[in-house]
This record gives C-alpha cells, structure tokens and sequence, in this order.
C-alpha cells in the first residue's frame, strides 16, 4: 500500500478536528443547527490555514444522511464519498487551471438541475480569484438567483482580487494563521498517534517554520521523518530547516552587551563560515530582541520561548531598555538592506557595528559602583551643572511639540533621581504649568528614557545670569547674534555713503535676521 503524508492522513475530517479557526466553527454550527445556511461562502487566508477543509466538512454537514448537522457522522455513504473525494454533487474546481468564461459556464449549465443523490449541490471553487472578469460576470449572475438546491463554496488566498459584486453576495470568513504553539501541539498529537517519539524543541522549530500553516508544518514532518531515520529531534530539525541556534544569537548580543567589538566581528566571521544564513541570524536577533524588550516591560508575560526564559530573563536585567530598542530597529534596518550590501558577510557586520556605534544620547555618567554585564552606568542621582545647557541638549533630541515643549523651555533640570526629573520652572511663566502638558512632557521622556521616567515640576524665581532655561539661553544667544550683524551692518562701506549722502540713519527696531523673517 502506497505512503499517505501525514497532511492528508490526519486531514480534519469535522469541525472537533479544526485548530485555531474558533471563530469560524462558531458562526458555521449556529447556522447549521438554527438551519439558516447561506446560498455562498467565502473562506479566505493564506496557505495551509484549513479553507477547503472547512468547506468539505460543511459539504458533509449539509449532505449528511443523517440529516443537515454541525456533526455529520462520518460513517454514511455521503460523508465518506466526500472524505475520499467521490462524491458526484460535490463538484470541485481550481479556478487556477480554469480560468476562461467557456469554463466558468460549462460548470455552471448543470446548476438548474437537481443532485443526482445528495440533499444539496455543493461547488466548491478553490483560488477562485484566478477567474477572468468575463467568468466572474458569469458567475454573478447565478450568485444573485441561486437554486434552492445549490451551495457555493468559495476559498481564495488573495481576496482583493474579486470584484465587489461577489463579495457582496457571499458570507465572508478569514481564516487566521494558526499561532505556532497550537501547531506544535498539534504535531505532538499527531507522533503520538503514530506511536513516533519527538523532542518538544524539534516540534516548535517545525511550527515557527510553517509560518501558521498546520499542512506545511505536517509536510515538514514528513521532511524530518526521512532526514532523520524516522526520528523528530531538534538537532535533525535544525539542520534540516537550516536553523540559526538560539545559543548563537544570545552569544552575538552577549557580545554586543558588553562592547566586546573584536570578539563580536570575529564571531560573525565564524558564523559565515559555517554558511549560516546571515539574514536569518538578523531576524533571530530581533526575536531575541523582543523577547528581551517585553521581558522588560512586562515581566509576568508568559515567555516566548520557555527553554530561553531564564537566560532572556537576565539580559532584560542586564540591557538598558534604550539599546534594546535601538538594536532591534536597526537589526530590522539591517536584514532590509542586506541585500543591497556589497556582499552579506559586509552587510551582516556593518549592522553590527552600527548597534555598537550608535547609543541613546544624554546618558548620565557613573558615579561609582560595577554595572551589570552590558549595561551602562547609571548614578543614583545625576546633578544638572548651572550654566552646562545640559537641558537644552535633552530637549533637542526629544520629540515633544507645542505648549508642552514651551514649558519645557522655560524650565531648568535641578535633578535627575533614577526615573525622576526634578525641573524648576520660570515664575513668569508659571501660567504654562498644566497637568496635560507636564505628562506630555512625561511621555516624551519615557519614549527616550525608559517606560519609568517621571515629572516633577516647581515654580520657582530663576536668576538669568545663573539658572537660564533653555529659552532664556536661546533668546540670548538670538540678542549676541543680532548685536553682531548690527555692529557689523554699520560698518558696511556702501550703507556708510549712503548715510553721509542722504543723512540718513538706521531704524535699529527695523532690523531683523533672517531666520527672524
């Protein structure tokens, strides 16, 4: 007897069987058991999510001898016609291959006449997007006066493609991509069914690969049961799938954590030499990222990764949540532009040396104590220095408009305690202080700082000479400037003769710089 693939073995043959597509079980049964049926469906998704079999089953379900049922038994003659693709009223049809309106209406001449056994006629049109606008038009027409006694079934992968004449006309369900823990245990069940051993980390490297495709994760099986004697291992799995190992992409930011410049590059010369796939690599270190940056963020989320948990745990500990963000967009950056570089290996180390290069600015400086491994020093308190400008400079890389960035101006940095900005604002401008621009300002700093920053402010009388804000500094300089071009408008040899001439004199109120104007 012939191999059958685990994807048409274990083919979900009702809807108890379906993974992942609740929501469109559940609007399917209540139809069936309230026997309100549409004349047409519409099932769309991507590849492998269950969109044919969900239209079979619901062909079964509408043609069980038992009678119309969200649980058609599977064992009377119609249902297991339709399991083993026999069935003569249920009429398939891939609208790929078929695609002129000569087709579309040969298929669609038989549809007045009743089922030659069955309670419905059911057409089933996979990839139906294919069609020619000629056959869509043909089809419409039987989609808007359908017989009592026909049933459409539609599926598709591309559903902008259809006109809206036949969307209009269809009950429209979009199969999601099923997420890869639930494929994973699915794989499991399966093994376990054919009595096959697998090790957990095999069968999550099987999922992560099918993408939310339970059949390509099912051939993939297949795959690894040839290349690996008929064993599901992970290290079998990895080869097989070409797979970066999780410990590869934690040594790259172990790496980056701690500076290590020479050690890093040299690793990643390592790695190409193994011919990893290094755009591969730069897509494990953003999900490593991730991993890291909502570790920080919510510490009780359920880890992405279980078998990783405690080591992603002690980076989120370790890393500045700043370069984690950093790091990750320029790790996407980088996996884009790959293919633009002179060559991947170049590509793959300008990235790197880019996330060392480049750090969130501002950072306070250390006042003693060792760092964890691969974070920046952090001081307990960070004094601002009168006269540094130091708040100015924080205020130009911020991104914070309107009112709250003029109250931000009119304000001096007295201290930054950990989280905790400790501002002093200009008592002439106390009308600026409200709470909507105070937490603007708040949020500014968190989205460059860290999700803890918080915002104190005190109305206090600044001395200009010594506690100038940002604005008194700016308008300042702006008063030097135009002191500068005045003196040296005077002394401009042709608007001296002219003066003497006309005896004329200079209206210095009319005087204006030009990025005044």
């Amino acid at each position: 007897m012939s191999y059958q693939g685990l994807a048409r073995q274990y083919r979900p043959r009702s809807f108890d069987d379906l993974v992942g597509q609740e929501h469109v079980v559940r609007s399917l049964r209540g139809a069936l058991e309230r026997n309100q049926v549409h004349h047409a469906f519409l099932f769309t998704g991507t590849r492998g999510v269950g969109k044919t079999t969900i239209a079979r089953i619901l062909a079964k379900c509408l043609n069980c001898e038992a009678g119309v049922s969200a649980k058609p038994c599977g064992s009377c003659a119609s249902c297991q016609e339709i399991d083993t693709g026999r069935f003569v009223d249920l009429i398939e049809v891939d609208a790929a291959s078929r695609t002129k309106v000569d087709d579309t209406r040969e298929l669609l001449d038989n549809v007045q006449y009743l089922p030659t056994k069955a309670r419905y006629k059911v057409y089933l049109i996979d990839e139906v997007h294919m069609l020619s606008a000629h056959s869509f038009n043909a089809l419409l027409k039987t989609l808007e006066e359908p017989p009592p006694h026909v049933k459409f079934l539609l599926a598709t992968t591309d559903p902008q493609k259809l006109p809206v004449t036949v969307l209009s006309r269809c009950l429209q369900f979009n199969l999601l991509r099923i997420p890869a823990p639930l494929i994973a245990a699915r794989l499991g069940e399966v093994l376990g069914r054919e009595g096959i051993a697998s090790e957990s980390g095999a069968l999550r490297l099987l999922a992560r690969a099918a993408d939310g495709s339970l059949r390509d994760a099912l051939s993939l099986t297949d795959q690894l049961l040839a290349y690996g004697g008929g064993k599901v291992l992970e290290d079998d799995a990895r080869n097989m799938l070409g797979t970066v190992e999780r410990g590869q992409v934690m040594t790259l930011l172990s790496h980056l954590a701690n500076q290590d410049s020479g050690p890093l590059l040299a690793y990643a010369r390592q790695l190409d030499e193994r011919a990893l796939d290094l755009a591969q690599l730069l897509e494990e270190l953003a999900a490593l990222l991730v991993e890291v940056a909502v570790q920080q963020s919510v510490p009780e989320a359920e880890p992405l990764d279980p078998d990783s948990a405690d080591a992603i745990g002690a980076m989120a500990r370790a890393l500045a949540p700043e370069d984690v963000q950093l790091w990750y967009q320029i790790a996407i950056l980088g996996r884009r532009d790959l293919t633009l570089a002179p060559d991947p290996l170049r590509g793959f180390m300008m990235t790197l040396v880019r996330m060392l290069a480049f750090r969130p600015q501002d950072e306070p400086k250390h006042e003693g104590g060792e760092p964890l491994t691969g974070s920046r020093p952090k001081p307990a308190v960070t004094r601002a220095v009168p006269g540094a400008a130091t708040w100015s400079d924080i205020l130009g890389q911020l991104d914070l408009q309107g009112a709250a960035r003029q109250l931000a101006n009119n304000c001096r940095l007295v201290a930054r305690e950990g989280g905790l900005w400790r501002l002093e604002l200009d008592e002439r401008q106390r009308n600026m202080l409200t709470d909507a621009q105070r937490d603007k300002l708040a949020q500014a700093l968190q989205r460059g700082y860290g999700a803890d920053q918080r915002v104190e402010i005190k109305v206090a009388a600044l001395d200009v000479s010594a506690d100038a804000t940002p604005a008194q500094l700016a308008a300042r300089e702006q008063s030097a400037r135009r002191q500068a071009a005045r003196e040296q408008l005077y002394e401009e040899p042709g608007l001296k003769a002219f003066k003497e001439v006309f005896s004329a004199r200079i209206d210095d109120g009319s005087l204006r710089l030009q990025h005044d104007e």
